[in-house]
């Protein structure tokens, strides 16, 4: 077996050589009319624009516990004990 690179290759230029002779002329015809949308999105950004990622929609199944309640607010309770100090801030100058 023959490992040169020149000859590993071959059969593959000789292949590139058929499909050219037999179908060039439609390669062409493609390439002409393929190639104002290539470029327009070139320009629009295609090769540097970044792809949206999927977002991944995840299904909790709902719960049938209920939440325990809220502790007491102090400012909602009229009766919880004051300072006896008054409006008096202990920082103050």
């Amino acid at each position: 077996m023959n490992r040169h690179p020149i000859e590993l290759v071959t059969p593959l230029f000789h292949w590139l050589d058929w499909i050219i002779a037999e179908y060039g002329l439609y390669i062409y015809l493609v390439a002409i009319w393929a190639s104002p949308f290539l470029i327009a999105w070139i320009l629009r950004g295609g090769f540097w624009r970044k792809r949206p990622r999927r977002r991944v929609l995840v299904v909790m199944p709902r719960s049938s516990a209920v939440p325990p309640p809220l502790p007491p607010s102090t400012e909602a309770n009229p009766q919880s004990p004051r300072s006896t100090d008054g409006d008096i801030q202990s920082f103050s100058d």
